[in-house]
């Protein structure tokens, strides 16, 4: 090869790729300059959730087990969000359910991540309570969902995860859900003698008291709630409407329901 060829090639100009193109040379294999094969792309962004069908079937075959295994306690077991595997269970079995899920050999959820509360006003049983696992031995999370009303009372799971102490508090505390059996079941986040719970949706959101400083008293008084102007309530459009093309997606997926699997008597 010449020298005014290597310079030429070397430079990278469009010269060069057309005396390589049209130059048969011993020892270099020509390359198509331009692929008409179209490569997938691959999804980068970090808030898109990316679904593993592997992880996904996992999933479905570990809610049928477990719905199996506890067939008196599970109601039904479903996946939420593609990735999500929810175990919907009533008051009574959080003792046996949450057990079984942090001793089993196949499960090994040992971790209580958080106890949540929901409050839906239109349900006979309004609130929601949710506990999110984990299982470091698996690397795998469990959401496991009750329910109950003003009065019920739920079993503490503080012998099953000591973690359930402040959270059961919590919730008791934002929410009125009495936990039966807690060590030390009182307020955590409200004031002493604090009336009511912030997180219901009938609380308002002015509250029924204000806390001042009196100069003439020097001390911190808590006097009836008494607004200046009218509240108004402004109707504003949720924050989630900004993203629309996933509200037709699929929010729950049903992966086992015990109770039609049973015969009716």
């Amino acid at each position: 090869m010449s020298f005014f060829l290597k310079r030429t090639i070397g430079a990278g100009n469009g010269v060069g790729r057309a005396i390589l193109n049209s130059t048969k040379i011993p020892g270099v294999q020509r390359v198509a300059t331009k692929s008409t094969e179209k490569t997938p792309v691959q999804e980068t962004r970090p808030t898109v959730a990316k679904l593993d069908p592997l992880q996904k079937a996992q999933l479905v075959d570990f809610g049928k087990y477990v719905a199996d295994c506890l067939p008196k306690y599970v109601q039904k077991v479903q996946l939420t969000a593609g990735n999500e595997l929810e175990v919907l269970i009533p008051p009574d079995a959080v003792i046996p359910v949450l057990s079984f899920l942090k001793d089993h050999h196949s499960a090994q959820f040992a971790n209580l991540v958080d106890i949540a509360g929901m409050d839906v006003p239109s349900r006979s049983n309004r609130f929601e309570i949710i506990y999110n696992i984990l299982s470091l031995r698996y690397n795998a999370r469990i959401r496991v969902k009750t329910y109950t009303d003003e009065l019920t009372p739920v079993d503490s799971a503080c012998d099953v995860f000591k973690a359930a102490n402040w959270y059961e508090r919590e919730i008791w505390d934002m929410y009125g859900v009495f936990f039966a059996n807690h060590p030390d079941l009182r307020r955590i986040l409200t004031d002493y003698g604090f009336e009511g719970h912030p997180f219901r949706k009938d609380f308002p959101l002015s509250g029924y008291v204000e806390v001042r400083y009196d100069d003439e008293q020097k001390r911190v008084v808590v006097e009836p709630l008494e607004l200046a102007q009218e509240f108004r309530r402004f109707e504003l459009s949720a924050p989630w409407e900004q993203f629309p093309n996933f509200r037709a997606n699929p929010v729950t997926e049903e992966v086992v329901n015990p109770s039609e699997d049973q015969p009716k008597k």
